[in-house]
């Protein structure tokens, strides 16, 4: 059964078609990547999976059930975890403090209780031996590297039963060795059995680590297929529109 299935899912914005009766399936443990050029709808359609919009028609499935949502914490409480672009991190505090952040540790019983910073930084520092990151919990987030930040937002990821984690753009604008790690990363959460829809502009990146690639243009789904049976030509002429549909 597929842990997440969309189905004829669109959403307009009054005259606007952003997204146009799309559907498919992603299983548990599978990378997905996905492609399209700007305005192609990939950010809408992310968006209705993690609880931003609702679609105005369609439906969501999730192993099986119908996935009715209306803010994003529905989403989080249905096991499906996002990583924006932008990462939302805090530079001036540490590792372990953007990990839970909003989901503090405390320990002592109310009005009394206080901040549990020995077992943040012990289940912080836990993650990240989990996902093989050299990120220190103690570490401040503005001395990171872009490849330990991201380490940090996808260790948030991991305070909940997550089942599907969303991934924007994560290997935009830092170096080769950091792109390495992020890659590394991803592999780390399929090999625990999570899905990953990873949205990006790097064909590279998605042949390295995807096992299928979803293609959008003009708000429809133009192309599904799996990695081994595309090709970085093919993918690039289903963007720009050189082929129609695959």
């Amino acid at each position: 059964m597929s842990v997440l299935e969309l189905r004829n899912i669109s959403k307009h914005f009054g005259a606007i078609q952003a997204v146009n009766d799309v559907s498919f399936s992603i299983e548990a443990g599978e990378v997905v990547g996905l492609m399209g050029d700007n305005g192609a709808g990939k950010s809408t359609l992310v968006k209705m999976i993690a609880g931003n919009f609702a679609p105005s028609h369609g439906t969501l499935k999730m192993d099986g059930a119908d996935l009715v949502m209306h803010r994003p914490v529905d989403a989080r409480r249905h096991g499906i975890e996002i990583v924006h672009q932008d990462l939302a991190l805090c530079d001036n505090l540490t590792a372990a403090a953007n990990v839970f952040l909003g989901r503090e540790l405390r320990k002592g019983v109310w009005p009394f209780a206080i901040l549990d910073y020995p077992a943040m930084y012990k289940r912080a520092g836990d993650i990240f031996k989990e996902l093989k990151s050299e990120t220190r919990p103690r570490d401040l987030v503005r001395q990171m590297s872009g490849g330990q930040r991201q380490a940090v937002a996808i260790a948030r990821t991991r305070l909940s039963q997550a089942k599907i984690v969303l991934m924007d753009e994560p290997t935009a604008a830092i170096s080769v060795r950091q792109v390495a790690e992020v890659l590394n990363l991803i592999r780390h959460l399929r090999d625990q059995g999570i899905a990953v829809v990873l949205i990006s502009h790097r064909m590279p990146d998605v042949f390295t680590v995807a096992d299928r690639v979803i293609v959008m243009r003009r708000g429809r789904k133009v192309a599904d297929k799996r990695i081994d049976q595309s090709s970085p030509e093919e993918v690039t002429g289903l963007i720009t529109g050189a082929i129609e549909l695959a």
